[in-house]
């Protein structure tokens, strides 16, 4: 039988994996709780201890608890601590559901950052959009600011190959490369 696992990338130790170049690092985040909320978000708001709608692509998330907009009807809920919530259906009309394990969370901060989101996305970070879910080097990712980095959460199966895509844009970055 033919080995197939040579053409996939293969995934760095994430707890000591880190991309420093001159004006970018890149790190990977641990412990986070993330939560799929789908359904009536107000009802949502009212049912839990985070309000307001999520943050859009570029936005700005604050506290240890936030959300990222993903759809009219869903969001991304990150937390530093386990939410006193249920998951599963709620009778006030939205669903919860754990994804922190489906989930892979990079973090990139530095004064190169503007070049790097110019090489992940044509959106232009300036003008934030509703929705954090966006195309991001080519996959699905979402994307949003706290604390002046940049979070990129991706579905952890593709968490090796954007690692890739990140050591290579960062390397092209500090030389002043074009591709």
């Amino acid at each position: 039988m033919r080995d197939l696992s040579e053409k996939w990338s293969v995934a760095p130790d994430w707890q000591g994996a880190v991309i420093a170049t001159p004006g970018l690092a890149v790190r990977t985040v641990f412990g986070l709780n993330q939560l799929l909320v789908s359904g009536d978000l107000d009802a949502w708001a009212r049912a839990s201890s985070i309000g307001g709608t999520g943050v859009g692509a570029f936005g700005i998330a604050q506290g240890d608890r936030y959300a990222a907009r993903l759809a009219r009807d869903r969001l991304l809920v990150v937390s530093n601590s386990p939410l006193a919530i249920a998951m599963g259906w709620h009778a006030e009309g939205f669903a919860v559901t754990a994804i922190s394990a489906g989930l892979q969370v990079f973090e990139v901060k530095g004064m190169a950052l503007d070049a790097f989101i110019a090489r992940g996305t044509t959106l232009d970070p300036a003008k934030p959009s509703a929705s954090a879910a966006l195309s991001f080097a080519g996959i699905s990712a979402v994307v949003y600011r706290l604390d002046g980095k940049l979070r990129i959460h991706v579905d952890r199966g593709l968490a090796a190959y954007l690692w890739t895509w990140m050591e290579t844009a960062a390397g092209n970055i500090a030389t002043g490369s074009t591709d």
